[in-house]
This record gives C-alpha cells, structure tokens and sequence, in this order.
C-alpha cells in the first residue's frame, strides 16, 4: 500500500509542505524583525516626546522629523499614568475623543502586544507618561500571512489525501470487478457441461423428476454467474413491480428456509409499485438480506418486509427476529470483509450496499438493532 501511495502526487504534496513550512518560517523571521524595527522606532518617537515636551528644549528639524517619520502607520497612545489621553496617532479621532470604551479597547488590545514605554513627566515628576501602541498594517500581514498558508497549504494536502484515497479505493474496485468477471467467465464453462450432460439424462428413463430439479440448480448457477458478470459494469435498469420481485425471492428463500421460519409481506395494502430496476441485481440485495436474517435467526423465526409507497421514495424494511448487532459493529457490518458467521469472506452486505447506491442511486442502512431482539435493514428507493 505503501508502495502505491508513493508516487507523483505524494512527492508534489511534500514539496508543498516543505515550500509552505520553509514559507512560514521566513514570514515569523520577518515578523520578528519589523516588530523589533517597530519597537525601535517607538521608542525613538517616545524619547522625541519626551524631549519636545521640556520646557527648556527648543524643537529641532530632527525631534520634527522623527515626531512625524516614526509614527506613520503605527498606531499609538500617549497616556498619563491614570490613562487619561494625552496624545495618539493612526486611531479613529472620533471614536477615541468621544467613547470611553473605544479608548479603554485599545488600550487593553495595546497591553496584549507591547509592554508599555514610560518616562516620568518632566512638568510633573510624580507623574509618569505611558505610551501603547499596536501593530502596523505590514506587520499584521505579514503576521496573518502564514496562516493563510497553513490555510492554503491544509487544503491542497487534504486534496491529494483525498485523490489517492479515491485511486486507491478506485484501484480496489476495479480488482473485486475483475474478480467477479473472471469468476463468472470461470462459471460459463461448467454449466454448459451440466446443462449438455442434463439433456443426456432426459433421454434415459426414469430421470422425469431429478431431471427438473437439476435444470432448476443450472438455472441459479446462470443466474449467479450473470450477476457476477454485471458486477463493474453500467446495469441496465427497467422498470418492474417492486411487491412481485420481492415476493419471487421470498418464494424462493422460502423453500430453503425450513418450516420453522415465518414470512411476512406487508404491502400496505398496494398491489403494484413500479421501479426502475436492474432485476438480477435487486434479487441479489434481497436474497442477501434474507438470508442474513436467516442466519441471524438460526433457522427459528419470523421476518417481515414492508414495503411503502411514499412521494419520492420507495422504502423497503427487512425485519427479522434474530439475536440483533452488537452497537460496535453495526457500523462495519457493509464494511468488507466483516462477517459474524465462521464461513464466508464477509461480502455479502458490501456487495448490496454498492447495488443499491451505486447502481440503484439508493440507499441501504441499519433502521435499529436490539440484541435478542432482531434487527431491520431499510432500503430507500428514489423515483426521480
């Protein structure tokens, strides 16, 4: 599997991480270095405040400048210690002159990124002036940019994930096809055989009633090998009194079950509901059905189907009333290879379930399950 999963498309996404991690780590690089830049320029602007603010200081070109050059972009906060306004920068004036929560929400968002600059007021030496500030609008991009890539980069592995996944599962089906064509390309011969050797025994007397039996057996083997050969293939669909076909395979089950067993078809008093059908198949899921409900029962029981009519759909229950499924494994029980019986390679459900979905655009699930109870398998049918 392994071996399988490595290819191209596998190579391709780990570039992609790699190129997106490698991506990340440079954007927290440059993160790190315009804060520290940020933090810089503040601290110079703070110190130009602080020197403009002297009342034996005259203003210069340079405390000009960087008054004006370091706080473009940069939102800022001049406060007194009992954060009372003194100055901003790059804020709302509205909003920050006339709400009180507005200022006390940047203030709060300010304290989470930066520590505070201080210096003592030099009109006031109790006093000591704060200055905030946040991020730059670069900053935030740059520091949002490595999300997105995360983003970005999350979405086109779990793309490739998903694309392998459907090949390999793809790959899968296409070897259970092959299986099931081959096996009934395997069948073809020997039923021929049986049925030549049939004909032979027709004409030897005494055989009038082995021989009917023996032609119904080749009958069911040509129908099982026609169903395998349609397994992979587009079926064609025809349409088909849904009560007739389910009653010809509880006839049929019937003679097998033993005499111990009771069935039940309710029909809700319709004698007819046409479907679009591929018949082969649609006998297989309920004979599936059926005789799982057989060996949930041990042979001693009733099962009942009930079939709806509804709007849209045509609803189908297989009821039985056998010792039930455990609640761990009725999520498994379509699964391949999942079988509570000794014998059997566990097909039997996954086969139905890909009839009814993929062929029938259906759906089959477990309705209930009690333990000791029996279990009710539904089929859904859409008329559109």
């Amino acid at each position: 599997m392994f071996i399988r999963w490595f290819n191209w498309r596998t190579l391709l996404a780990f570039a992609a991480i790699i190129i997106i991690g490698s991506s990340i780590i440079y954007s927290n690089y440059l993160a790190k270095k315009i804060t520290a830049d940020e933090r810089r320029k503040i601290e110079q602007w703070a110190a130009a405040v602080r020197t403009n603010s002297n009342p034996n200081f005259t203003e210069t070109h340079l405390t000009g400048k960087i008054l004006t050059e370091n706080s473009i972009e940069i939102p800022i906060l001049l406060l007194t210690e009992n954060d009372s306004l003194l100055d901003f920068r790059n804020l709302d004036s509205a909003s920050i002159l006339t709400d009180k929560n507005y200022l006390q929400e940047k203030i709060i968002a300010f304290k989470k990124l930066h520590q505070p600059i201080e210096w003592i007021n030099p009109f006031d030496s109790t006093q000591i002036n704060k200055v905030y500030y946040g991020d730059s609008k670069l900053l935030r991009e740059v520091r949002y940019f490595p999300i997105i890539q995360l983003i970005v980069g999350g979405l086109f592995v779990l793309i490739v994930v998903i694309t392998q996944y459907n090949r390999y599962k793809s790959s899968q089906n296409q070897v259970w096809a092959g299986l099931a064509k081959e096996t009934a390309h395997q069948l073809g011969t020997p039923v021929s055989s049986l049925q030549g050797w049939v004909e032979m025994l027709k004409e030897i007397k005494g055989n009038e009633k082995l021989v009917p039996e023996i032609e119904k057996d080749i009958q069911r083997l040509l129908l099982i090998s026609d169903r395998f050969g349609k397994i992979g293939s587009t079926p064609i669909t025809e349409e088909k009194n849904i009560i007739e076909q389910i009653n010809n395979m509880i006839d049929y089950v019937k003679k097998r079950a033993g005499a111990k067993v009771n069935f039940q078809l309710n029909t809700n008093h319709e004698t007819e509901i046409p479907a679009m059908i591929s018949p082969p198949l649609f006998d297989w899921v309920i004979e599936n059905l059926l005789k799982n409900a057989l060996d949930a029962m041990d042979g001693k029981g009733t099962i009942t189907i009930q079939i709806k009519d509804e709007v849209s759909n045509i609803l189908i229950d297989v009821t039985d009333t056998g010792k039930g499924i455990d609640k761990k494994n009725i999520i498994k029980v379509f699964k391949p290879g999942f079988s509570t019986k000794k014998r059997g390679w566990g097909l039997g459900l996954t086969l139905t379930k890909r009839i009814i979905e993929q062929y029938h655009k259906g759906q089959i699930f477990v309705l209930k399950s009690e333990q000791g109870i029996g279990t009710t398998f539904r089929i859904l049918l859409s008329k559109g």
